[in-house]
């Protein structure tokens, strides 16, 4: 009987991951989160530590995030990483991009989803009349710049520009709402906008040519795909002297001159702290408003600015050079 008894507390102790203090049931209880990243790169790089980083502090030994899993761009593989977390039955999963919030909302309508690094809930999820709040399984927060002024940017910077065109991948549908509603801004202040779609990084160099072939000034939008190939962009534009305006800072850094951005990293907290309440506050995911980050920063790369002759500006910050 006393080597039950002793086997008993064993288990229990191992369970609770060896704590020493008793403590009560609830505080033993340990929430799982799986995270699903579309890509490597430095703004969804810098928005998943922002989650963990939050959520962490917030719940500290509650929370155990059980696995940060990269699709590598591919749709398809988010799939099959939130099929994974379904069956290990974890109590939150994070989203990282659009195409994980998809996959994530096409499997699960139970599991509580944060989406973070998505541009435009309503877009992505195929909802009309989107109204902040989607009312299922799903919140997170949005990177969604103020898209008529990073228009109002272009203007500022290239007046006497007469054609723009808009880079993007075709396959995601934020960054198609994105250079949409761009383009209109750009109409309204008399550019002539024409629209460079790529299916995937296979077709990205030879479509960014033609673009910078007809183009004074290019725009990209929070494209993923784009963020990912910084450099085959850069190594295409810079030497035909078209200047990038950028969604984002980590596509400036990589291939603009100027961008109207947001923190990534504190986009993520947001999302963190979405999680903690979700986790242990109890509190109903369908009723959480989509949030979006509170500040956005003017930025330039200095490096390019100064290799196309650009002037910046007193109010802009200059992009902080990688160590």
């Amino acid at each position: 009987m006393k080597k039950q008894i002793l086997a008993t507390v064993l288990s229990t102790a191992m369970v609770a991951g060896l704590c020493v203090v008793p403590v009560s049931a609830e505080e033993k209880e340990v929430y799982t989160v799986g995270i699903c990243q579309l890509v490597q790169h430095e703004a969804l790089d810098a928005a998943t530590q922002g989650f963990i980083d939050a959520l962490t502090e917030a719940m500290g030994d509650q929370v155990e995030i059980l696995e940060v899993q990269n699709a590598q761009g591919d749709s398809n593989t988010c799939s099959t990483i939130v099929n994974d977390f379904v069956s290990k039955d974890v109590d939150l999963i994070l989203a990282n991009a659009t195409p994980a919030l998809q996959a994530a909302a096409a499997i699960t309508g139970d599991i509580p989803i944060l989406g973070t690094s998505v541009t435009e809930y309503g877009v992505a999820l195929g909802i009309d009349d989107f109204d902040g709040t989607v009312g299922t399984n799903i919140s997170g927060t949005s990177d969604l710049a103020p898209l008529d002024q990073q228009a109002a940017m272009l203007n500022e910077l290239f007046p006497d520009a007469v054609n723009v065109g808009l880079l993007y991948c075709s396959a995601e549908a934020n960054s198609q709402y994105q250079v949409d509603t761009v383009q209109a801004a750009l109409e309204e202040l008399g550019y002539t906008c024409k629209q460079y779609a790529f299916s995937d990084s296979n077709d990205l160099s030879s479509v960014t040519t033609t673009a910078a072939d007809e183009s004074d000034v290019i725009y990209v939008p929070t494209d993923n795909t784009v963020a990912s190939n910084t450099e085959i962009i850069n190594n295409i534009c810079l030497p035909a002297e078209v200047p990038v305006i950028a969604g984002e800072e980590g596509i400036c850094a990589g291939c603009g001159v100027a961008t109207l951005s947001i923190s990534y990293y504190d986009l993520g907290v947001a999302t963190g702290k979405m999680a903690a309440r979700i986790l242990a506050d109890g509190e109903d995911i369908s009723a959480m408003p989509i949030e979006y980050a509170p500040e956005f920063t003017k930025k330039y790369n200095a490096d390019n600015c100064e290799t196309l002759g650009v002037e910046i500006p007193d109010d802009y910050v200059a992009i902080a050079a990688e160590e």
